[in-house]
């Protein structure tokens, strides 16, 4: 067989389907969504610039990156493409609200949001090629991440930043209006930037994690701007020889992944908007308890003994009820259900450190033991279920399953909801009329009348008050 006769590999295939997408190949309902998820990222983002790693991050960005066009979330000056984006990006990924997409175990909205954001502000884009860059970059996180199997998660890379950073070329390179051929190049030498493992999970997790969002967004936007200047990659980087999936994903990739059903069901159709500020895994059993405590009134002094059966992974690596700082409370399912038994799990405060040694959270903790139920464990990764049996000082027994917690595509978050979490996320800024504006202009993107230069103004804030 000669070489031209060999067809192309999956990868190949996908980056020039996102390479010629337009807003006429796609349903209303997806672009509109690609509105709902800028929304939410950008209220993540404007809440996580309030945390001392949103201030590093911005002080980096500020003092490496000045007299660029990109915003810069919470401040009123703007920097080159690269740092907007590694800065935002870690904005958004700053305190576990932002978004995910089930199956791929990655979170999105992190990585291309704030890619495809400082390359449509950088070249002048239209809203247009924003809204494809966010369906593209999403539609890559979800199909790559899936791809690279569950063998990659499980030895402790963080799946975020390893996608992300293709994720964010291919959100870039289709905001730019790039050619397949670049954007194969641009998807080539983010390959080689792709990394990320999950060792914040254990003990101190630091604030690491936060930047893995950060770092892939700007590997992309670097990606594609070597890319447009002519520096070349390797063609078939995700599912070549040596390739990603193969170096990383392991036995369990799988490349076919990248085109089983493309243009069928969307990806960012089907966007899990976090409602609490913690890992996802914890979220069905956090929604449990809460329902629990709402059907049965149930108080915190009433609760002897709470059992959480979820999937092994959520065992294994969500076990740890030591809670130290911020980033391991919110990857602890023991103290994220001692945060439910007695008070509100949807409140970031309930995160912040002041409110790690909350006597009455710290007393439930040890009412709560973990186990692997079979069945939710079976259902992992497709779905992060939870079956909670809640016992009371009275002896009365309650028992709850939850299979998608409120925010899944089983129960999305409404329009109402997302403008509610926009304003409490932003609330703290003073100039309540620009972040009114910001919400006005992504709500005329449906209509076609919204403008990035418009959004870009109203995003161009003074700092609110450090959160912590």
């Amino acid at each position: 067989m000669s070489a031209r006769s060999i067809p192309p590999r999956p990868a190949a295939q996908f980056l020039e389907a996102m390479a010629t997408l337009s807003l006429a190949q796609l349903p209303a309902a997806v672009a509109a969504q690609a509105a709902r998820c800028l929304l939410d990222n950008l209220a993540c983002g404007l809440f996580g610039a309030r945390f001392p790693w949103g201030h590093a991050v911005a002080a980096h960005a500020l003092e490496e990156g000045a007299g660029g066009k990109a915003t810069l979330f919470g401040h009123a000056e703007r920097v080159s493409p690269s740092l907007a984006a590694l800065a935002n990006g870690t904005m958004i990924h700053g305190f576990e609200l932002d978004d995910i997409i089930l199956g791929s175990l990655a979170h999105p909205g992190t990585v291309v949001v704030p890619a495809a954001l400082a390359v449509a502000e950088t070249s002048d884009a239209p809203m247009e090629r924003l809204i494809l860059g966010i369906v593209a970059g999403y539609e890559t996180m979800a199909r790559l991440g899936a791809a690279l199997g569950e063998d990659c998660n499980t030895r402790g890379f963080h799946t975020t930043g390893v996608a992300g950073a293709i994720a964010a070329a291919v959100a870039s390179g289709v905001t730019r209006g790039m050619s397949a051929l670049q954007i194969r190049n641009a998807v080539g030498i983010a390959c080689s930037q792709a990394s990320g493992i999950k060792a914040f999970t254990q003990g101190t997790g630091g604030m690491v994690k936060r930047l893995h969002g950060g770092h892939a967004a700007s590997c992309g936007v670097v990606a594609t701007s070597l890319a447009g200047r002519g520096f070349s990659g390797p063609l078939d980087a995700i599912d070549g020889r040596y390739g990603l999936l193969e170096v990383i994903g392991g036995p369990t990739a799988r490349a076919e992944l990248m085109t089983e059903g493309l243009g069928e069901n969307w990806a960012v159709g089907r966007v899990w908007i976090k409602v609490y500020p913690c890992c996802g895994v914890i979220h069905s059993a956090v929604h449990a308890i809460e329902a629990l405590r709402a059907e049965h009134g149930i108080g915190p002094a009433s609760v002897r003994a709470v059992r959480i059966g979820a999937g092994r992974r959520a065992v294994d690596q969500n076990g740890d009820p030591t809670a130290s700082e911020p980033m391991t409370a919110q990857y602890s399912l023991p103290f994220c259900a001692a945060v439910a038994l007695t008070g509100d799990a949807r409140d970031p405060a309930a995160f912040l450190p002041d409110a790690l040694q909350n006597p009455a959270v710290r007393a439930q903790i040890p009412h709560v033991e973990l186990y692997v139920d079979p069945e939710i464990d079976a259902a992992y990764p497709g779905r992060f279920g939870a079956r909670v049996d809640l016992t009371t000082t009275a002896g009365e027994h309650f028992d709850k399953l939850v299979w998608e917690a409120h925010g899944t595509p089983s129960d999305p978050c409404s329009d109402a909801d997302l403008v509610r979490k926009f304003r409490r996320l932003s609330d703290a800024y003073a100039d309540r009329q620009a972040t009114e504006r910001v919400l006005g202009v992504v709500g005329r993107i449906a209509e076609g009348t919204a403008c990035v230069a418009d959004l870009s103004a109203a995003l161009r804030l003074q700092p609110a008050p450090p959160a912590i």
